[in-house]
């Protein structure tokens, strides 16, 4: 009979009296006991960790776009790729997250709904700073967050500076003549089409060899918009099929207001010029 394994014999660390572990390093006990149910319903623990770890994984995409909107002003933009990259795989892992939400029935739900009062992802702080970084601004979407100071002004701050794609504009317009107009747009309201730029950014698609540089941002920020629709495109559906048309928690019209959301576009430049190509 051969003795249990025991991991120390091969070097193992077994003992972590006043030594850093595995938990202190990422503070498992706050993070682990950051859980508090108001009802007694079973589904309402599922219903707090997923939005808790869209949370999280929403704060790893905001430290990623910061950085990628920074790298795009450097004069080596390809460092931002992975960036842009990792983003939107950080929105398919997002989009993954609603398969496990949609094993929670109407039934479920309805048990411990009342006990979320008026509180709503509508109210994510992080998810509107992502679309102000984005570009789909709008001023209007900062009243939810008046009663903190802090996250408000963090907000408006955003709109003040460029958005993502404003950054992509710019390196355009060093490879490719653009007129004011297509630069100049107003940062506190959404991106619009604009015809001018989707001639910059046709003359990239036409010859890649060229400009590959932008040839190969252009095509990250249209993935991570893809990704970025398709988990609107499941929120949606998970919505209706928990709550169907009801009046979402946070006020909104739940389902129509999150439909009318998909026909938000990001960059729609990238998308418009694929018709004349």
């Amino acid at each position: 009979m051969t003795d249990p394994y025991d991991p120390a014999r091969e070097g193992a660390q077994m003992a972590f009296d006043g030594r850093m572990a595995y938990g202190d390093y990422l503070g498992l006990d706050a993070l682990l006991n950051a859980q508090h149910p108001l009802s007694d319903a079973p589904d309402e623990m599922l219903f707090i960790v997923q939005h808790q770890t869209s949370e999280l994984w929403m704060r790893l995409a905001l430290h990623e776009l910061h950085a990628a909107r920074h790298m795009l002003g450097q004069d080596d933009i390809r460092p931002a790729f992975k960036l842009l990259a990792r983003v939107a795989r950080i929105f398919e892992q997002l989009n993954s997250a609603w398969d496990v939400l949609r094993t929670m029935t109407p039934s479920d739900y309805t048990r411990f709904r009342d006990a979320l009062g008026q509180s709503s992802g509508f109210q994510s702080a992080q998810y509107r700073e992502i679309e102000f970084l984005l570009g789909n601004r709008n001023a209007a979407m900062i009243r939810p967050h008046a009663h903190r100071a802090e996250i408000a002004e963090r907000l408006k701050a955003e709109l003040a500076r460029p958005s993502l794609y404003d950054c992509a504009l710019a390196r355009l317009a060093g490879a490719v003549d653009l007129p004011p107009e297509a630069l100049g747009r107003d940062r506190a309201r959404p991106h619009a089409p604009n015809e001018a730029a989707q001639a910059g950014w046709a003359k990239v698609y036409r010859d890649p060899a060229r400009y590959w540089d932008l040839y190969e941002l252009a095509e990250k920020l249209v993935d991570l918009e893809d990704y970025f629709r398709r988990w609107r495109f499941n929120h949606v559906t998970t919505v209706e099929r928990i709550i169907g048309f009801k009046r979402g928690t946070g006020g909104t019209g739940g389902v129509s207001y999150l439909k009318r959301m998909l026909e938000v576009e990001l960059f729609p430049d990238l998308w418009h010029l694929r018709t004349d190509l």
